[in-house]
């Protein structure tokens, strides 16, 4: 209920659709409890004999059944036209919602999610909610009114009659705990699926290396698997919805056996009239219907809770970085950098970086090299507060970087990754992804910095390319320019460039080098390098070995020391 109760707070902008729906449902159930009335009536009148003397009073209530057929109709459109839209807009808001929520989850929260499964969330869970709103909640309500009308119906016609027909109800009840099992398998089910489809993006994803690899056939046979493995959990609901609805069903029959063995001796004993029976049993039908389409409606909302479980279990996960209750926004900063004895773990007890201290002007370049996972792409993520340290302190000229707004915060960098991302759009799109008022004139002046202008108008479209999901229609070096001129178009004060020049060529790689040449001055450079000759020029170098600053200085000043940034100079050249 808590659940449900939480959906419709959020489906309150559509409330006035929901109560005009329903109050056309309720018109609809009125109409169903009335037409049998009627019929009785009819009945009534030609069982008396008078039918000639009758024949007007009985055209005019065919008529009125007619008109009571038509306005049910009307108000059955209403109440489904009107639950849908609801709906739908509910689940189209919710979409939303859980999107934009994941955009204010940390990055621990991805550690260990699959992108599919993040989908599923959004496209699958909430998809449930639909048949809930539009479905389940009025077939329910419409259901039990329907139920509770007829029975004191029944009970004005003939009290002893109505209580047989109640017999079978207990042993409906009994079944309601196979509804239980249906609610674990359905939950299972939508597990399943998200598993299936976190499988499916990240092969999507990964389809050069699976086929240069030739693991078609094993790659086959886990879509395979997590596919049978979804259908088995669906199968298993179904098996016991293909219990619970013949036993309902079965069970409900014998009501209709009990009326007429019972009607019949009734009308002997008591004189009950023929009528009244027949209007027994057209109520009997409205008596029971509504009891196996109950068990149908807790089965579509175990289905429809399942996936609110889901929804609203990410709906309630909090980021582990947030705004401080004080922070507060500032304007663009100059972008000295500095460190103060920061410790940062990923997991307790495994250190990734310890007492980190280093200072880098406003409009200097600072570089990070050291082997392969010393924490240097963890020292740039912790300036853009994807995670905090577990101590110590980072500032931005001079202010610690808790203080100010995260939106503030990651106003003042720019950040570009060895592995670049790029959106299925135009060249310019991507370049201008940053800086929502850049004019093409703009785009066009940091695309030459990058040193990609020439490459982008040698193109027949030229900056209007589509370059495809991820950028496939380039290549790394053409991508990570790109990259380049939308982190230089952004103009922040900080820039980061995480191995840049790591997966591209020499040629791509001087090019590169000549990018970073022409920003270098112009505001604060934090360069993680594998390949040094980009960290030359760097008027600072930290050597990072285990989590700790190793030897820092100037590229000539370390050489001269002979220590660890000798010996990597030395193994490149070698």
């Amino acid at each position: 209920m808590r659940l449900i109760i939480r959906l419709f707070k959020m489906a309150k902008p559509w409330a006035r659709y929901l109560v005009v729906a329903t109050l056309a449902l309720f018109v609809v159930t009125a109409i169903n409890l009335a037409t049998p009335f009627v019929t009785r009536q009819i009945i009534a009148l030609m069982e008396s004999g008078a039918y000639r003397q009758e024949i007007r009073r009985i055209v005019g209530m065919a008529l009125v059944l007619l008109g009571l057929f038509a306005l049910r109709a009307v108000c059955q459109f209403l109440s489904s036209y009107l639950s849908h839209l609801s709906s739908w807009r509910l689940v189209s808001r919710l979409r939303s919602v859980i999107y934009s929520h994941f955009q204010k989850l940390s990055m621990s929260y991805y550690q260990d999610k699959q992108t599919g499964q993040l989908m599923s969330r959004v496209i699958n869970d909430t998809s449930t909610f639909e048949n809930l709103i539009a479905h389940a909640i009025p077939d329910l309500a419409t259901n039990i009114l329907t139920l509770a009308g007829v029975l004191v119906i029944l009970l004005t016609i003939n009290p002893l009659l109505a209580l047989l027909v109640c017999a079978p109800i207990p042993f409906i009840a009994l079944l309601s705990v196979v509804l239980r099992r249906i609610r674990r398998s359905f939950s299972l089910g939508q597990k399943k699926i998200a598993e299936l489809n976190a499988l499916l993006q990240d092969n999507f994803s990964g389809m050069k290396e699976i086929q240069v690899f030739n693991k078609q056939e094993y790659e086959t046979a886990r879509v395979a698997e997590k596919s049978t493995e979804h259908s088995s959990a669906l199968i298993k609901a179904l098996f016991y919805s293909g219990i619970l609805n013949p036993s309902v069903g079965f069970i409900s029959s014998l009501g209709t056996v009990i009326v007429l063995i019972a009607g019949p001796l009734l009308a002997l004993q008591t004189g009950l009239k023929i009528a009244d029976v027949v209007a027994f049993l057209l109520y009997l039908n409205l008596f029971y219907a509504p009891i196996a389409t109950l068990t149908r409606v807790a089965e579509d909302m175990q289905q429809a809770l399942a996936g609110a479980e889901r929804v609203f279990e990410v709906l309630d996960t909090q980021p582990d970085i947030q705004d401080a209750p004080n922070a507060r926004a500032v304007g663009r900063l100059s972008g000295t950098v500095q460190f103060e004895r920061v410790n940062f773990a990923y997991r307790d007890g495994q250190p990734v970086l310890r007492e980190i201290s280093f200072k880098i002007e406003a409009g200097r370049m600072l570089a990070l090299v050291g082997p392969t996972g010393v924490g240097k792409t963890t020292l740039s993520a912790l300036i853009a507060r994807f995670y905090d340290p577990q101590d110590g302190r980072i500032l931005i000229d001079g202010i610690d970087i808790r203080e100010l707004t995260l939106e503030s915060l990651r106003n003042q960098l720019s950040l570009v990754l060895q592995d670049v991302f790029l959106f299925n759009g135009t060249i310019a799109e991507n370049i201008a992804y940053g800086c929502d008022d850049a004019s093409r004139e703009d785009i066009a002046r940091a695309a030459g910095v990058a040193c990609i202008a020439e490459y982008i108008e040698g193109l027949p479209e030229g900056y209007d390319t589509v370059i495809g999901e991820r950028g496939v229609r380039l290549s790394g070096g053409q991508k990570q320019r790109i990259s380049i001129a939308r982190a230089i178009l952004r103009d922040s004060p900080i820039l980061i460039l995480d191995e840049a020049t790591a997966s591209v060529d020499t040629e791509t790689e001087t090019e590169i080098q000549e990018a970073i040449s022409k920003i270098a001055g112009t505001r604060t450079l934090i360069v993680i390098a594998h390949r040094l000759s980009t960290v030359r020029r760097a008027d600072q170098i930290l050597v990072l070995d285990e989590g700790r600053i190793a030897e820092q200085g100037r590229h000539d000043e370390l050489i001269a020391r002979h220590g660890l940034y000798a010996k990597l100079c030395r193994e490149q050249i070698l």
